[in-house]
């Protein structure tokens, strides 16, 4: 695949270390403020499942469970690793279960149903300091990839008008119909590096999960970057952030 990007005498400004020639980016919570939307159709869909099934001095759902169990993942795997963690199992179900199953599947589409009416609601916004930090990078000739876990992908990147940016996407339907392992294996992230024509030491990755960063690690990627929006720094530097910044816009500020 040609790579015409790779004019760094075009660059004028530094967005990345010079290794790098592309940028693989998160969506929620790295480019749109979606994760807050994810998380409040998490705990929806959670604290109305315990509430059922053990009464009203249910344990909630949690923003720690959000980041430890769910938050990166792919909604059937995040149901799993959370339940897992309350000692609940349920079956499988299919992936098109209907949202009132008690499967797995069946929970995780009840949050998406969630989720989309959340977003009908109130829209979608991206970080406008993630917009300017994109228009460096394409502006630098880097290739721009997005790579989530979300099934919305599209159509979040659409609603946000971030679409133009975008070489190529790996979101939860690409990773589903490939087979892919969900974060934090790397499987995700190493799809969007060959979709772009990358090793992985070449590409950056743009992640405020810590299963994100823990992948963009496990994948051997030239730069992983940890996007703190709620306080969990330490954390990110932990499972593999080589440098963490509460706003990607503050990157066009570090001297290299």
């Amino acid at each position: 695949m040609d790579r015409p990007w790779r004019d760094h005498a075009a660059q004028q400004i530094c967005v990345a270390p010079e290794r790098i020639t592309a940028c693989l980016f998160d969506l929620d919570g790295v480019l749109t403020s979606t994760a807050a939307q994810h998380m409040a159709a998490w705990k929806q869909t959670f604290d109305a499942f315990l509430r059922d099934r053990e009464g009203e001095r249910f344990s909630p759902f949690t923003e720690r469970d959000y980041l430890e169990h769910v938050d990166g993942r792919p909604r059937a795997d995040g149901v799993r690793q959370f339940l897992a963690s309350r000692g609940i199992s349920l079956p499988e179900g299919p992936r098109d279960a209907p949202p009132a199953s008690e499967t797995i599947h069946g929970l995780g589409n009840r949050k998406n149903e969630t989720l989309q009416a959340i977003i009908r609601e109130h829209g979608v916004t991206p970080y406008p300091g993630s917009v300017r930090y994109l228009e460096a990078v394409r502006n630098a000739g880097l290739a721009i990839g997005v790579v989530t876990s979300s099934e919305n992908g599209a159509s979040v990147l659409e609603a946000a008008g971030l679409s133009r940016f975008v070489q190529a996407r790996i979101d939860g339907l690409v990773i589903a119909e490939q087979k892919l392992r969900g974060k934090p294996e790397p499987d995700a992230f190493m799809a969007g590096a060959r979709a772009l024509g990358v090793a992985p030491a070449e590409a950056a990755v743009f992640e405020d999960a810590l299963a994100g960063v823990q992948a963009g690690q496990a994948g051997g990627f030239g730069w992983v970057v940890g996007v703190d929006r709620t306080h969990h720094a330490d954390e990110l530097r932990a499972h593999g952030a080589d440098v963490v910044v509460p706003d990607l816009a503050d990157l066009l500020a570090v001297d290299r």
